[in-house]
């Protein structure tokens, strides 16, 4: 087993000449060869250096994905500094409990409006000795510097230390400690996780040794590095070579995709949700367009069970599924990039209608489970051994045993050192040697299914227990639907909040030709709220009586991390919106 900063040696000797990285600069991309980051890396680790930061110190980074993100992340770790990402996304008295919790004692912000909140607290935060800001910032203060200053100092450093990265790699070991996660939680301030480079080094090879990758794949890296399930995809490029392009942002990925034609895709479920709601939306107003695709559908799920089942196709199949490749699937793919293999899906549950909707169209799409204390995946679906509304088989060392109430419970090299500063909070998640995950799960011939978490199962007075996870994704099949709050523990039936995708709604209004003021008035309309009940309905009927939404509420604006109703993954804190609308909820049981 090696570290990351071995992976990197073998890059740099092994394919200096291929693509690790690209970006896009004044709106062209740019190629990073191997050997170029390697340089770069070595740079930013001499300035590291030369700033006096020795192994176990801790370096924050609050920025969105960029290669310099990276670049940073893996100096850290080549040098034996251990990695503190923070969400650009969090409130301030997260971003301060993280730096003063990690003693972090360099902070990399990204922009001025990032700098701007670290000022807010910088006086409440004393181990912080030096911030650099990435992007351009005129008004930086002397005490600070900005990335270019960063980067000199690192080659003013390399000019007296040649070879300086290939001694810092050659020094790492496994057990050292590499990077402090702070889990985003439901409740409470963020935990920070500890992982060392063995758990890392296990994961990574473990996990990408099952996929047949190689140097000549790429992939769309957008998922937050602050979210353990980003890194993996950046580490995992340095250990299989492929070519990570870097995403302009959220809102480009679709024009991205086209861009760069990536054969891999790492995302989280929301994203595969949005395609599909997209697609819904191009077909549902044109009753030709609609059959069409209904038909093209059709004949792609009989496609999709027959590879599950290894069957043959008729001929006749065979020449169907052409069609509806030509009338349909082509263009949903081409609108992917054209060349994705397979996407893997994490970070949160996936409804098994929208992975069999991709394979039916052609685009295999795997799920994996795993939390930030595993170092992401224990679990994955593979191209040769997939069941979907599954999370897959264990991965290598992984040891899962069930609890009799079902929880899972895990022991692997993956499972973190420990919880920061907290033994309490550590001997609590361990039982006889096992890490105690918090989910629910059973096993289907080999495959892991995950039910529900434990802690948010929901007890109804009758005494039934409900799954609020499972509801919740079936209501978010509607196009109009965002996040869902199922409410109902201790209560006679079940009920929900729900907040509405505005972009799709407004859309779908103005096609309709509604009359409204605003968004806020439209969401409380009966045209709206006619929506809404029939996607309950059709919720419903999928349901057992005792699980079913007895009645709803609309809210007039969706869920928000700012307000505290979202974690920075984008989960729900249930237990937050549900105090904060406990009027609502009382008034849906009257």
């Amino acid at each position: 087993m090696e570290t990351i900063a071995q992976w990197l040696l073998t890059a740099n000797t092994q394919r200096p000449d291929l693509t690790a990285i690209r970006n896009k600069k004044k709106g062209q991309w740019q190629e990073v060869k191997w050997s170029d980051f390697y340089l770069q890396v070595e740079t930013l680790a001499g300035s590291l250096a030369a700033m006096g930061l020795k192994p176990g110190d801790k370096v924050g980074l609050i920025s969105n994905t960029r290669w310099e993100w990276m670049a940073v992340d893996v100096a850290n770790l080549c040098s034996g500094l251990v990695t503190v990402p923070i969400y650009q996304s969090n409130r301030k008295e997260d971003i301060e409990h993280i730096l003063n919790d990690s003693e972090a004692q360099v902070l990399f912000v990204e922009d001025a409006k990032l700098y701007k909140v670290w000022k807010e607290i910088a006086k409440s935060c004393p181990h912080v000795k030096k911030v650099i800001c990435i992007s351009p910032y005129p008004a930086l203060p002397d005490e600070d510097d900005s990335w270019d200053d960063f980067v000199d100092l690192g080659t003013d450093f390399l000019a007296q230390n040649k070879e300086f990265l290939k001694q810092l790699c050659n020094s790492r070991t496994l057990d050292e400690d590499a990077t402090l996660i702070y889990t985003s939680g439901t409740t409470g301030l963020p935990k920070g996780v500890l992982l060392t480079h063995r758990q890392i080094s296990s994961e990574i090879t473990e996990v990408f040794d099952l996929f047949d990758i190689t140097p000549a794949d790429s992939s769309l890296s957008f998922l937050p590095y602050a979210h353990v399930m980003g890194r993996i995809e950046s580490w995992g490029c340095i250990y299989k070579g492929y070519t990570l392009n870097f995403a302009e942002s959220i809102e480009r990925i679709r024009k991205n995709l086209i861009e760069t034609k990536p054969t891999i895709l790492i995302a989280v479920p929301r994203i595969f949700e949005k395609i599909y709601a997209a697609v819904a939306t191009q077909v549902e107003t044109h009753p030709l367009k609609s059959k069409i695709f209904e038909w093209s559908l059709d004949i792609g799920k009989k496609v999709s069970q027959a590879t599950q089942q290894n069957k043959r196709l008729s001929p006749v199949t065979m020449l169907q599924y052409k069609a509806a490749k030509a009338l349909v699937f082509d263009t949903l793919n081409q609108e992917m990039g054209g060349q994705i293999r397979f996407a893997i899906s994490g970070g949160a549950p996936l409804e098994r209608s929208i992975a069999e909707f991709f394979h039916a169209a052609g685009l295999l799409l795997l799920e994996g489970y795993g939390l930030t204390e595993t170092t992401a995946a224990i679990c994955v679906n593979r191209p040769d051994a997939f069941r979907f509304g599954t999370v897959g088989k264990p991965v290598g060392d992984v040891d899962i045993k069930l609890a009799e109430d079902g929880e899972i419970l895990v022991k692997s090299d993956k499972v973190m050192k420990e919880y920061y500063k907290n033994p309490e909070a550590t001997e609590k998640v361990f039982q006889d040697g096992y890490f105690v995950t918090g989910d629910i799960g059973v096993f289907e011939d080999g495959f892991l299914k995950i039910t529900d978490r434990k802690k948010d199962l929901i007890k109804t007075a009758g005494g039934k227990y409900v799954a609020p996870q499972k509801l919740e994704n079936l209501l978010k099949l509607s196009r109009f639907i965002s996040n869902v709050l199922i409410y109902g523990d201790r209560q006679k039936y079940i009920v929900a909040l729900i907040t509405l995708d505005e972009e799709q709604l407004l859309s779908h209004a103005k096609e309709q030709g509604w009359s409204f003021q605003s968004f806020e008035t439209l969401s409380r309309s009966d045209s709206v709220f006619e929506l809404v009940r029939k996607a309950v309905a059709e919720t419903n009927s999928n349901l057992a009586s005792f699980e079913t939404i007895k009645n709803f509420a609309i809210l007039e604006r969706d869920f928000t991390i700012e307000a505290g109703e979202l974690t920075p993954s984008m989960k729900v804190k249930r237990k937050t919106c549900a105090e904060k609308f406990q009027d609502v909820l009382d008034g849906l049981y009257h």
